[in-house]
């Protein structure tokens, strides 16, 4: 059995590991186009702050491929997938075939349609590459400008900021956070973000880049102007899957998959950001790109690769954040309409800064908005993801002295 794996990240290790786990003896090959370690993703911003160095990112060693018997090729970018054939070609021209393949290639960047996006010292950050050059250009640098105001542009935004640039961000919705969190929240983050200097340019859009080679200054839909001496656009990802034939495997918003992971071409498996699927809060097909899903994802890939039929039950949305000494913590719904069957319960503690906001529908938690106090906020996800029933007062969950405790007994 020939097992192959486009993509180096989280996903695809955890699915060599587990197929090498149960099927000792089959070959793996696995396909991954950056040439730095296997490491943890989410650490870049550390990296971009300067609170680690690049070695503490590595969560594989470099014995990691020979211990596992995995072979690999690396540098290499997939061009294409023949699944009649049942090969997979890179651009620098080499064709592997496989018995079992799995695309968890991840996601890129999403690329604006700016004026001037192509001037020096405009970057993205998605991977260790892209922060080393950030970091190669931060000498001489005073102003950084960062598009967008979710997860990765708040990462960004801190690591310049640490790095001692004065910042501006620029984002089209009302509020940080706009996706993963409400608009409570979002005002909380807003004036947390002021505090530490940040300049928030919320409900405004970059229209085009200026400078004579190297990016200076931004111009905004309302006519104004920010300097600047970098720009950091963090505006979403797209699956990484221009190289999949859509023709044989189903591509909707990413790669439709069912509950073993498999996509609509046989023998083809797909994992991690590039995965659409049932998602246990929405309750609809969505792709979530975080990475405990990819964790899962690569497992129950790999798991049913080795011949193992394995279900999974749906992916969750979820992330937690700190910005400076403020905790985050949200999942699954965090907005809906009591049209729609939902519920809505929140608290806000103004003394100590907390704000907590649960939504359920029909007896079961289906989302969470924790600010500050988010201790409970692992058991509140499984709550979620395990489609346990709430079969106490809704309200009782807001209290800081809520306890799981309190659910076993009524189960």
């Amino acid at each position: 059995m020939k097992h192959l794996i486009i993509g180096n990240g989280i996903a695809g290790l955890q699915a060599a590991e587990t197929i090498r786990r149960y099927d000792p003896d089959s070959r793996i090959t696995l396909i991954g186009g950056e040439t730095f370690p296997p490491y943890c993703r989410p650490m870049i911003s550390l990296l971009l702050e300067g609170s680690i160095t690049p070695e503490k990112m590595i969560i594989r060693d470099e014995d990691f491929y020979k211990s596992f018997r995995i072979e690999p090729v690396i540098g290499a970018w997939v061009q294409g997938i023949d699944v009649e054939r049942k090969e997979v070609y890179t651009a620098q021209g080499n064709t592997y075939p496989f018995d079992r393949l799995l695309i968890a290639s991840g996601a890129a960047p999403l690329a604006p349609d700016i004026e001037g996006v192509d001037l020096n010292r405009i970057f993205f950050m998605r991977n260790e590459s892209d922060v080393k050059k950030i970091i190669d250009s931060l000498e001489g640098a005073e102003k950084a400008l960062v598009l967008g105001c979710g997860l990765v542009g708040l990462k960004a935004t801190q690591g310049l900021l640490h790095r001692g640039l004065e910042v501006t961000v620029v984002e089209k919705l009302a509020h940080p956070l706009p996706i993963t969190v409400d608009e409570k929240a979002g005002q909380m983050i807003t004036s947390q973000l002021e505090s530490m200097g940040i300049n928030l340019r919320m409900k405004s859009q970059v229209v085009a880049f200026e400078g004579n080679g190297v990016v200076k200054e931004a111009y905004l839909a309302d006519g104004s102007k920010v300097r600047t001496d970098m720009v950091v656009i963090a505006i979403g990802v797209l699956p990484s899957i221009s190289f999949v034939p859509t023709k044989q495997i189903r591509v909707d918003s990413g790669i439709v998959v069912n509950e073993y992971l498999e996509t609509t071409a046989p023998d083809v498996y797909a994992a991690g950001d590039v995965v659409e699927c049932m998602d246990v809060a929405h309750n609809k097909m969505r792709v979530n790109a975080v990475w405990p899903v990819a964790v899962e994802q690569g497992v129950i890939a790999g798991t049913n690769m080795a011949g193992r039929r394995v279900s999974y039950k749906g992916s969750l949305g979820r992330n937690v954040f700190r910005i400076n000494d403020m905790d985050l913590l949200a999942g699954g719904l965090i907005s809906a309409s009591p049209d729609e069957g939902y519920t809505c319960r929140s608290m806000e503690d103004y003394r100590n800064k907390r704000y907590r906001k649960l939504v359920f529908q029909d007896g079961f938690l289906v989302g969470l908005v924790m600010v500050n106090g988010i201790e409970q906020g692992g058991v509140f996800l499984s709550l979620i993801q395990q489609k346990i029933p709430i079969n106490i007062p809704e309200d009782n969950l807001l209290q800081p002295s809520f306890n799981f405790s309190q659910l076993i007994s009524t189960l």
